[in-house]
């Protein structure tokens, strides 16, 4: 039997903790399930790449029969119940098909890929698995000036940068090494010295080189956000305030991700969307 067929939207959010669930909170009901439903296809996604019961060969069948069953879909001859779920949400806010493939692309990526030469081929990556994410949700927010694509685009590789910094040590035990390896050479230290979690002034220089970058793309993405579009990307903005603030911490705690669980406690994150809320709707 085909589990994936019968699973829809909510039973995935209803095993997810995530910090989708605090950006959301203020959108109108009918609104934060289409985002709960973009949000399950991107999670269901990752998931099949993730899964560690499955050989290598078993999850690229997994992904690619998902891949079939989506384009099904968009034809309106998928008997998928999350992807018949997707297909209304698409075609509700007209969001552009290529993002929801470009996003298996970059899944496939980790598939195939574990390790980055230069940061323009992560770039790549960040963009297929992150930036996809914004770009689909940005429709559902309603924006009125196309410099919010830019936003969108730039806040998701800032995200994904963000979220590679948290889980080196994790990504480390699964073999994978994102940081791009001309950075960690540039920087005098290694690939083995990443896998034995090996915390040197080296890495310290590398990884303050990864955050400022980091803040780079956040800085750009604010840059790009126009004012007319601020309060309708309030749930976007609530995701910048939390991931930066993990970035924060990274720096707290001088970068030694290896001895360190970064994290963003739930109360925290409560209090930065509503700071966001009362920044951007209340007082603006």
């Amino acid at each position: 039997m085909d589990e994936l067929k019968y699973i829809g939207s909510n039973d995935v959010m209803n095993k997810s903790q995530t910090n989708f669930i605090f950006s959301s909170m203020l959108l109108p009901k009918e609104k934060r399930a289409d985002l709960n439903t973009i949000y399950a296809f991107c999670r269901k996604t990752d998931d099949l790449v993730d899964e560690e019961n499955y050989s290598g060969e078993e999850k690229k069948a997994k992904l690619d029969k998902w891949k079939n069953e989506l384009i099904k879909s968009f034809e309106s001859e998928s008997d998928y119940k999350l992807l018949i779920e997707l297909r209304t949400v698409k075609e509700k806010y007209n969001i552009s098909e290529t993002l929801f493939f470009d996003l298996i692309k970059g899944m496939q990526l980790d598939l195939v890929k574990n390790r980055y030469k230069s940061f323009e081929e992560l770039y790549q990556y960040c963009y297929y698995v992150a930036s996809t994410v914004g770009l689909m949700t940005i429709n559902l927010f309603g924006y009125s000036n196309n410099k919010s694509i830019d936003f969108a685009i730039n806040l998701g590789i800032a995200l994904q940068l963000t979220n590679i910094l948290r889980d080196i040590k994790t990504d480390a035990v699964a073999g994978r090494i994102y940081l791009p390896l001309d950075d960690i050479i540039k920087f005098g230290y290694s690939e083995e010295k990443l896998m034995a979690n090996v915390y040197d002034d080296n890495f310290k220089s590398l990884m303050i080189f990864e955050v400022k970058r980091a803040k780079e793309y956040y800085n750009l993405a604010l840059k790009y956000l126009p004012e007319e579009d601020k309060k309708n990307m309030i749930p976007a903005l609530i995701m910048e305030k939390t991931y930066y603030k993990i970035l924060k911490k990274l720096e707290k705690k001088k970068y030694n991700i290896f001895k360190y669980n970064i994290s963003v406690s739930k109360i925290y994150k409560i209090y930065l969307a509503f700071f966001v809320i009362l920044k951007y709707r209340v007082f603006k």
